[in-house]
């Protein structure tokens, strides 16, 4: 059973300076869309594993070594710890997931927020990192539209659905862009 209190305690650090789409909202983003996408699959019996794998994800790339140290002082055994951080580096929207639970993380995280949220993402990001419009579009074009893939059957057309979304936005934007 986590200990909410203390996982919090331990994460915050590590998502206070980070921008309103990556500081702990987003983690909380991506428990429920993981929770959505629990419900197809009954066979993943362990919330703990989905839970802390959500809220590492933000970090585990810069201290999986601080992780490691947490989930031992929280008594957990070897074999868990090991799922914990491999789900956790499925996650990320670049790894290829081979665990069903690393699936469901990586494609709660690919989905979270809908429709219309690859485009706030981006926004908000780019606006965070100090781009202009023009940039932000740019970079968007080149590393987010027609990028990433969801694995799970039930998050698929999701991602699909946002991917056509954005392009249809980012068309729109430009030309709209052009004629002003």
């Amino acid at each position: 059973m986590i200990n909410f209190k203390s996982l919090i305690d331990f994460v915050s650090p590590y998502y206070i300076n980070k921008d309103i789409m990556h500081d702990l909202s987003h983690i909380e983003r991506i428990v429920n869309s993981a929770k959505k996408l629990l419900k197809f699959y009954p066979e993943i019996t362990d919330l703990d594993l989905i839970i802390y794998g959500c809220y590492f994800h933000g970090f585990i790339y810069l201290r999986e070594d601080l992780i490691r140290e947490y989930l031992e002082k929280q008594g957990l055994h070897a074999e868990q710890i090991e799922k914990i951080v491999t789900v956790s580096w499925e996650s990320q929207k670049d790894e290829v997931p081979e665990s069903l639970e690393g699936k469901l993380l990586h494609d709660a995280h690919m989905i979270e927020g809908g429709k219309t949220y690859l485009i706030v993402k981006s926004l908000c990001t780019g606006t965070a990192r100090g781009q202009t419009l023009k940039e932000t579009l740019d970079y968007f074009e080149k590393y987010v539209l027609g990028h990433g893939e969801c694995y799970l059957p039930e998050a698929k057309p999701i991602y699909i659905e946002m991917q056509q979304f954005a392009s249809d936005f980012i068309r729109e934007l430009r030309e709209g862009l052009k004629s002003a």
